[in-house]
């Protein structure tokens, strides 16, 4: 996995590094580089020259732009290192993998970490796109959006039943109202999905379902699709849903962070959240070493793993983990919210 990834020069991310578990949620206030952080991974997986616009605020005549990925591998650590040096107001990009010898690694662990780095996918969902009709295709993947999900639905209900059966029972756990996943197709070459409700056996078109079902419909099949990429972000997966399902959530993402846990036969996922919620902040009260902290400082960001911290143990002690948070004295708050 990805331990920790290092900025330079980056947007709000000055002088900062990033450190990430298996599953890691980071929280702070808006524009404190969480969503900048996962714009960085993007760029690094498609590297490209760079405007200036993308200089840390103060810094237009920095001379270079640096991320730096890097990777725990079977007791060694290899470095992704990409750079953006200046050349007027572009920044033509140079990229190396190296040990921490400063040698390059071998071809085989190049390929791999490469093919790890191009599945990274970054999930925003939007219920519009979700509820969409879609066009069949064979091998349609799950959008950034959400869009797609009717097809990806439908092709993991026929080529592993035993999974979409699973989903199902899931489905009905989640959403006691309903019992199936049922499908439709409003014109030759599209699908389109329904829920079935328990009580009268009633097919809810997607489009007249609420946001909050979409999006939790939508974690569910991530979390019991039979492959995913190799690293995944959620942007907000609390928005919408309602807290009391906040848990379900979680457990979606863990159990693709986790699958041994939950007695799945695949590679685990390394998953990245970000949330400004207090209830979601709340349920990792036990794992603190999975939460960051991102503290804005003016223009400047830093990030602080919360079992880091010195007297995590203290706080912890006093009140529920999200209260603490909200109040403030973790610090990854706005300083001043009604601003």
């Amino acid at each position: 996995m990805i331990q920790s990834i290092e900025f330079k020069n980056f947007k709000a991310l000055r002088q900062a590094t990033l450190p990430l578990n298996q599953f890691t949620l980071i929280v702070g206030p808006n524009g404190s580089g969480k969503s900048t952080a996962m714009q960085a991974l993007e760029m690094v997986r498609s590297p490209g020259p760079l405007q200036s616009r993308f200089v840390t605020a103060g810094m237009r005549e920095a001379p270079s732009i640096e991320i730096n990925l890097n990777w725990h591998l079977d007791n060694s650590r290899v470095v992704l290192n990409t750079r953006w040096k200046r050349h007027g107001n572009t920044f033509p990009f140079e990229q190396r993998y190296q040990l921490d010898s400063g040698e390059s690694p071998p071809v085989e662990v190049i390929n791999d970490l490469t093919r790890r780095l191009a599945s990274f996918r970054i999930f925003s969902f939007d219920a519009n796109f979700i509820a969409a009709t879609v066009t069949l295709q064979p091998d349609s993947e799950l959008g950034p959006n959400g869009s797609n999900l009717a097809v990806v639905l439908d092709n993991l209900r026929d080529r592993k039943p035993e999974r979409f059966e699973m989903l199902n029972e899931e489905l009905g756990r989640w959403f006691p109202e309903f019992d199936r996943i049922l499908f439709e197709t409003p014109a030759p070459g599209q699908r389109a999905f329904l829920l079935r409700t328990r009580g009268g056996q009633h097919g809810i078109r997607a489009i007249d379902l609420s946001s909050g079902t979409l999006f939790a419909l939508t974690f569910l099949t991530l979390a019991y699709l039979p492959s995913n990429p190799s690293i995944l972000c959620f942007e907000e997966p609390d928005r919408g849903i309602h807290p009391r399902l906040l848990r379900e959530i979680r457990d979606g993402m863990y159990r693709l962070a986790y699958p041994d846990s939950y007695h799945e036969q695949r590679n685990p996922v390394q998953v990245i959240a970000t949330t400004h919620s207090p209830y979601l902040v709340d349920l990792y009260r036990d794992h603190p070493e999975e939460i960051v902290l991102a503290h804005k400082h003016g223009q400047e960001v830093r990030f602080e793993r919360l079992s880091e911290r010195p007297d995590v143990n203290e706080l912890l002690q006093d009140a529920p983990l999200g209260e603490i948070w909200f109040s403030g004295i973790l610090g990854g708050v706005p300083s001043n919210p009604l601003s």
